[in-house]
């Protein structure tokens, strides 16, 4: 007698294209990026005095800091903004960036455990890890309007209409970090190493982006170089849109777009083709 032919609700494969993100499968999932962002969002002020308020005083004593060291000591220029609100602007998005591409860049070495007992698409964790990020970088994007808005009362910034930019460059540092945090997460499964020396690197990329200063500040091979470097273009735009200051051009803003999105497409790939044996290797 034949026994009745089995019918699955899930089929697991690993067989798919290395450029097969697989949007709809992680769309099936979205109930569990929620509850990663929101174990995320616990998590970071669980036994805290303050909790959410961290939120605010880190970039408020970052800020307060770089005044008095770049700002009163090594009198670096901000082409005429309030210096407060010019390393605010810089920081709140150097914040987000350097925190998303760190996280995201444990991915595999942070969730072993879970990766090896329960399937699940893969790119949920770093998409949560984003949008943790972009919870956070909400709060503190909430100071800068509160700052910024008290100096457009005194006429001391001058916004334009790259203003309605903003969302969009929100999204390419996300991506950014998104695609440069999958590659490292991939190296890191072999090399653990490399997280040591993403952490040192990224103190340094700091120093090569305009966070502390303006890109008019540079001279000769130094302004040259700055405009192969994606976060450039993000952060003039910003800064021009939100200040009126800043040597930004949309050529810049256009060759940081089309860096991110190569970056993306190959953290893709290696994501796509690492998380099928990373097992083996962590």
């Amino acid at each position: 007698m034949n026994e009745p032919q089995q019918k699955w609700t899930e089929t697991i494969e690993t067989n798919h294209s290395l450029f097969d993100i697989q949007l709809k499968e992680v769309w099936r999932y979205k109930d569990l990026i929620y509850m990663f962002v929101k174990r995320d969002f616990i998590s970071s002020f669980k036994q805290t005095i303050l909790g959410p308020i961290w939120f605010f005083i880190n970039p408020i004593l970052t800020t307060i800091v770089y005044l008095v060291v770049f700002g009163a000591i090594a009198k670096l220029p901000t082409d005429g903004a309030p210096p407060i609100l010019f390393y605010l602007a810089g920081v709140t998005l150097w914040n987000y960036f350097s925190a998303s591409l760190l996280a995201t860049s444990s991915t595999f070495l942070g969730n072993s455990a879970i990766f090896g007992k329960v399937y699940f698409p893969r790119l949920v964790t770093p998409l949560s890890i984003i949008i943790s990020n972009f919870m956070r970088f909400s709060v503190q994007f909430l100071l800068f309007l509160l700052v910024w808005g008290y100096y457009l009362g005194q006429g001391k910034v001058h916004p334009n209409i790259w203003i309605l930019a903003t969302p969009f460059l929100i999204v390419l540092m996300a991506f950014f970090a998104l695609g440069v945090g999958m590659i490292f997460s991939a190296l890191t499964t072999k090399y653990k190493d490399l997280s040591m020396l993403l952490g040192f690197g990224i103190s340094l990329y700091m120093y090569a982006t305009p966070v502390i200063y303006p890109t008019s500040a540079l001279q000769g091979v130094f302004k040259k170089l700055a405009f192969y470097n994606p976060l450039t273009g993000i952060f003039e735009c910003f800064k021009y849109a939100w200040l009126g200051v800043g040597n930004f051009s949309p050529l810049m803003l256009g060759f940081s777009t089309i860096i991110i999105i190569i970056l993306l497409l190959i953290g893709v790939v290696v994501f796509n083709k690492v998380e099928k044996t990373f097992m083996d290797t962590v």
